[in-house]
């Protein structure tokens, strides 16, 4: 499992929920100390088997109306001019930052509130489908990806239980002729892999996969995509494929992000040091390449007090490196919550929100246009 990844991740929500300032000098002693739980691991009782048939178990979800945080627009963006005909399932990144315990509870406050605010700044740019699903799940702690306990493992395999059995109610309540679309940032994403090899991967639900966004973790080309049973994204309209990128602005420091990447293994269960992995272009859909700021559609510029946010059209660039990371260029002004090197790990989906926002739309209409 690659919890060290998360070590290049820790100041940023560190700063952007309690701005502790002094863990930007990245003290992995100090942030282990922070966050790692010191609670005995209680593996996680069972859920009822159709506990997700109950919408209260959901953020995200077509009946739930005003309640919904996935709904939101950012002011003056103009809907679409007709909805997505795809089903979608996002899966939320890390909100729960306790060490109390290896799992978040259902029920815990704090984790719940910002769970929604990340549905609100990062699904809205799928909510063009009126069939958008984000689950609640009993999430690892943001301390245990940053420990090899086994009790860490353990408590990320009980949050991805909760995931698989989220997914296999959205796909109940999801017409069998209909395409979707899986997608989710951070943890979210590294569960949305894990998912694609165990219920996607050489089975028929492969075909009706419009597309996979799985953004701010790494995607292996060597040791996760074969796993993942989808091809990496060549093409802006290529349905049925696999897009990722983790954004750094310029001068980059990318070093520790890199070594802890290099020791952590692949979904195949091979070390995945040294192996290349997949950077989409946000702004030309294509797989590496670069692009001019005024290619970009609008960068969400988050107002967190008020939640809320603006879209500022032609903001940043994008180049996928040769290292598999995606440079945005000089350091745009989104806020203070940037980490360490210039990682722009939190911004990973408001950066190219509108640019996010048609891409999902042209790969919907090219999988339905290659449709007997």
């Amino acid at each position: 499992m690659a919890r060290k990844f998360l070590y290049i991740m820790a100041a940023l929500v560190v700063l952007l929920l309690a701005g502790a300032t002094a863990l930007a000098l990245w003290s992995d002693s100090l942030t282990r100390l922070a966050f790692v739980p010191t609670a005995r691991f209680t593996p996680q009782p069972a859920l009822a088997a159709n506990v997700y048939d109950d919408p209260k178990m959901w953020i995200a979800r077509p009946e739930l109306g005003e309640k919904d945080p996935s709904h939101w627009l950012p002011p003056g963006f103009t809907p679409d001019a007709a909805p997505l005909h795809a089903a979608v399932f996002f899966v939320h990144p890390t909100s729960y930052l306790e060490k109390a315990r290896w799992n978040a509870a259902l029920d815990d406050a704090g984790a719940r509130a910002l769970a929604d605010t990340f549905v609100q700044g990062m699904a809205s740019a799928f909510n063009a489908s009126p069939d958008l699903w984000a689950p609640r799940y009993r999430q690892a702690a943001f301390g245990a990806f940053l420990t090899d306990d086994p009790r860490a493992g353990e408590a990320i395999d009980a949050a991805y239980a909760d995931v698989l059995m989220a997914f296999d109610a959205f796909l109940a309540a999801t017409p069998a002729d209909r395409p979707i679309v899986l997608a989710g940032h951070s943890q979210g994403a590294l569960h949305i892999k894990r998912l694609l090899r165990d219920r996607v991967a050489g089975t028929p639900l492969a075909g009706r996969v419009a597309a996979v966004y799985a953004i701010g973790w790494p995607v292996s080309l060597a040791h996760d995509l074969p796993a993942m049973g989808l091809p990496a994204c060549a093409r802006a309209d290529q349905p049925g494929c696999v897009v990722s990128w983790l954004s750094f602005a310029e001068p980059a420091d990318n070093r520790m992000l890199l070594e802890a990447y290099a020791g952590q293994p692949g979904l195949d269960g091979k070390p995945a040091g040294g192996s290349a992995f997949l950077c989409t272009n946000p702004l030309t859909g294509t797989a590496g390449g670069a692009a001019e700021a005024k290619a970009n559609l609008g960068t969400l510029v988050p107002d967190l007090a008020r939640r809320t946010g603006t879209l500022v059209p032609a903001m940043v660039p994008a180049r996928c490196g040769a290292d598999g990371l995606l440079y945005i260029g000089a350091p745009p002004k989104l806020g203070a919550y940037v980490g360490p090197g210039n990682n722009y790990h939190v911004y990973d989906i408001p950066l190219f929100w509108a640019n996010l926002r048609a891409d999902v739309a042209r790969r919907v209409q090219a999988w339905q246009d290659r449709r007997p």
